[in-house]
């Protein structure tokens, strides 16, 4: 068996400087900064989605994902703004995560799907999968795709994020866990997937900011943010939730304690597939709703 080989330290800072300076708050302004277009995520939260039972409120959610998308796409009601990125004619995959310590909230599935419903797009060109998506009907034949997961820490890939959530869409997931995940990027490049996905929503209600070892969970290092990331551009919304994820490490343990990999995906999808923008000086966070230890 060939040996999983770590990524030192050195190995991110040769081969994700940009992404790494950017994540410590060091990132270089280059030139033309000026002259590039910032890409945009909504950093959106509410102190009630979760009550005092830790029972998620859906009306809330509904209303903390309307607000999300309408600034984000610019529209002020959320039928014009999910309309303005699908079509009544789409056959669309919701493409969530089933860990089951942390899943995609069962509500979040569900006010996704109401969305799509208002927007005219028949229930039966709707469907929500995981770990079936590649013998699901509905996806094979699909023209778009929502992509949903909880941010959390990941043994392999460093974090948990919406890049990582499409390893379901090949059949060999294993093949893509060396140099931390580092290859995930390529995945997007795929027809199964390529230029599908119209939003990109990491669930940052209960992030798990720290961990070892594969599948680990403990709720010592699960906290209520209560947030929801979102953006069209997943190399920039999994740049956000893994910065989220180390502020709140240095928050809680008085150190940036690192990971044992570092998510050196997010720098590689950015530098070499070009599927968006990792450094963070590049990326306009739009902060809205509840903001007590928004950490970002």
């Amino acid at each position: 068996m060939k040996a999983k080989k770590s990524i030192t330290r050195r190995d991110f800072l040769k081969g994700t400087a940009g992404f790494f300076l950017a994540s410590t708050g060091l990132a270089t302004t280059p030139r033309n900064a000026k002259a590039q277009i910032k890409t945009k995520v909504i950093v959106i939260r509410n102190m009630d989605v979760i009550n005092p039972n830790s029972e998620i409120q859906r009306n809330i959610l509904q209303t903390m994902l309307d607000e999300a998308i309408c600034r984000l796409i610019g529209k002020k009601e959320p039928q014009a703004a999910w309309q303005s990125m699908f079509n009544k004619t789409d056959i669309v995959g919701i493409k969530t995560n089933a860990w089951h310590y942390l899943p995609t909230p069962k509500e979040l599935e569900g006010v996704i799907q109401q969305r799509l419903t208002d927007a005219g797009i028949p229930l039966t060109n709707i469907s929500i999968d995981d770990r079936g998506v590649l013998d699901n009907p509905v996806f094979k034949k699909a023209t778009s795709l929502v992509n949903v997961r909880p941010v959390r820490t990941h043994h392999w890939s460093g974090v948990g994020s919406c890049l990582k959530n499409y390893i379901m869409f090949v059949r060999n997931p294993s093949a893509y866990h060396d140099e931390g995940c580092s290859d995930l990027g390529k995945i997007w490049t795929y027809p199964v997937v390529k230029r599908k996905t119209r939003i990109n929503i990491l669930c940052a209600l209960t992030p798990q900011f720290f961990g070892r070892g594969a599948h680990f969970f403990d709720r010592r290092y699960v906290w209520s943010y209560k947030g929801l990331i979102v953006g069209t551009d997943p190399v920039s919304v999994d740049a956000v939730g893994a910065e989220l994820l180390r502020r709140k490490r240095i928050n809680h343990f008085g150190d940036n304690r690192a990971l044992d990999v570092q998510p050196v995906h997010i720098s590689v999808a950015d530098k070499k597939y070009h599927l968006g923008v990792s450094d963070l000086s590049r990326i306009e966070i739009i902060k809205l709703g509840w903001q007590e230890e928004v950490l970002l």
